[in-house]
């Protein structure tokens, strides 16, 4: 049986995955339009009205449902409203950021930077308690070499960089990596020849 903390936790993962979706549809449809129509601009006045107001407004919105109400129907509508305007300010941050670039790398580079952060924060609330115990196995048994196994895997893919710095960082962590892996198979080695 559920207790009802855990029921709440399980609905506000929902929440999140439901503004996560909303979030990533409201991206590529708003990229689309964009792409499709690129003169397609409001203009009030004399002034370019920008879709990330539209987004500020929904995210307010969202925001304000979510706060001041409890209903499951207006929440999930709260979290959808969220998402679409989170998306449509993310489509247009290269241009917040570069003062008027919006087809910048840096917004698909944020953009997928914010994902992985999302979806590994969702799947941490989701499945907290098997991670957790996985991280104490972990952490338990031979934590540092495992590190080490990783720290060598992604220095090695940096040895071949023009940046001399990175480089000799490169160089550095990848033998001092290799010292720990090496130092760990003698020990696990010679555990083994005593037993």
């Amino acid at each position: 049986m559920k207790i009802a903390s855990e029921t709440k936790s399980a609905g506000r993962v929902s929440l999140t995955l439901l503004a996560l979706i909303s979030f990533v549809a409201s991206f590529v449809i708003a990229r689309v339009f964009t792409t499709l129509s690129r003169g397609a601009v409001l203009r009030i006045g004399g002034f370019h009205i920008h879709h990330f107001w539209y987004g500020m407004i929904l995210l307010a919105i969202g925001g304000w449902l979510g706060i001041n109400y409890d209903e499951e129907r207006v929440v999930r509508l709260a979290a959808v409203l969220y998402g679409a305007g989170g998306g449509l300010i993310m489509d247009e941050v290269g241009l917040l950021l570069t003062f008027g670039n919006y087809w910048t790398g840096i917004t698909y580079t944020i953009v997928v930077f914010f994902l992985a952060f999302v979806s590994t924060v969702i799947l941490f609330m989701r499945y907290s308690k098997a991670i957790s115990s996985e991280i104490e196995g972990f952490t338990r048994s031979r934590a540092s070499f495992y590190f080490c196994i990783i720290l060598a895997a992604v220095s090695i893919a940096f040895l071949e960089t023009r940046n001399s710095l990175i480089a000799h960082i490169s160089i550095v962590t990848t033998i001092a990596a290799g010292i720990v892996i090496i130092a760990y198979i003698v020990q696990r080695i010679r555990t083994k020849q005593h037993l």
